[in-house]
């Protein structure tokens, strides 16, 4: 792996790039909530994949916060992540600060909250789901429905709002954990990784497919990691 990669300063393109995940969010989301939903209408099913990849955008900058990788400025960086995570259904960053360190720390173990001794997919989702959902994320989702209902249509209310943040655990769970982490993997990470396709990567879930990469080099932000591939690519002949 390329040193330089890891190296670099993250200053300021991590906080560009946090901010423009986040003004897309909002841009769009302010968008759709009041677009005339017709199911026979494409627009209303892209929206609603534009906005689920929105949302994991959301979850992957706090996660890159929690790797101090948003900004070299500790408060900024740590606000960022606080936000990012709020933003998406009221997670709570000192919930998921020291669960994901214990993934790093213990991956593919009984210690590893992310792990489950199982490649049931929806056993291991439903377990997934346990540890990162509270009844404070529940109440607060609730209470903000209800409030925004008295002034949105509660049909995009659900499609746009509610339906691709749920989508978008599916995303991350499948495509971050579940895929890289599923089976018996003996390298040093234990884990798995997607093949060398930047385009595909970035779609499916911000090149968080390249999953032993990220595991290789935790130093590395999410907008960085198809570089990492492409030096392991060229060092793996």
């Amino acid at each position: 792996m390329n040193s330089e990669i890891t190296r670099s300063s993250v200053d300021p393109k991590g906080v560009l790039i946090a901010l423009l995940i986040i003004v897309l969010w909002f841009s769009s989301l302010l968008f759709l909530l009041n677009y005339q939903i017709s199911w026979s209408d494409p627009l209303v099913y892209l929206g609603v994949l534009i906005q689920m990849h929105l949302y994991t955008g959301l979850f992957i900058t706090a996660h890159d916060a929690m790797h101090g990788l948003v900004s070299s400025d500790k408060k900024l960086n740590k606000a960022i992540g606080w936000f990012t995570a709020l933003l998406f259904s009221y997670n709570f960053y000192s919930k998921l600060f020291p669960k994901h360190h214990e993934h790093h720390r213990f991956v593919a173990t009984d210690q590893d909250p992310d792990y489950h001794d199982s490649d049931n997919f929806f056993a291991w989702y439903f377990s997934f789901i346990k540890q990162y959902v509270t009844i404070w994320q529940v109440l607060l989702m609730a209470a903000t429905f209800n409030i925004l209902k008295l002034f949105l249509p509660t049909e995009n209310l659900i499609v746009f709002w509610m339906l691709p943040a749920v989508l978008s655990t599916l995303q991350l769970f499948y495509f971050g954990t579940y895929l890289p982490h599923r089976g018996e993997n003996e390298n040093k990470h234990h884990s798995t990784t997607q093949s060398k396709n930047h385009l595909w990567a970035f779609i499916t879930c911000y090149f968080f497919g390249y999953h032993y990469e990220h595991h290789d080099s935790p130093g590395t932000p999410w907008w960085r990691l198809w570089r990492v591939k492409e030096s392991q690519s060229i060092e793996n002949g």
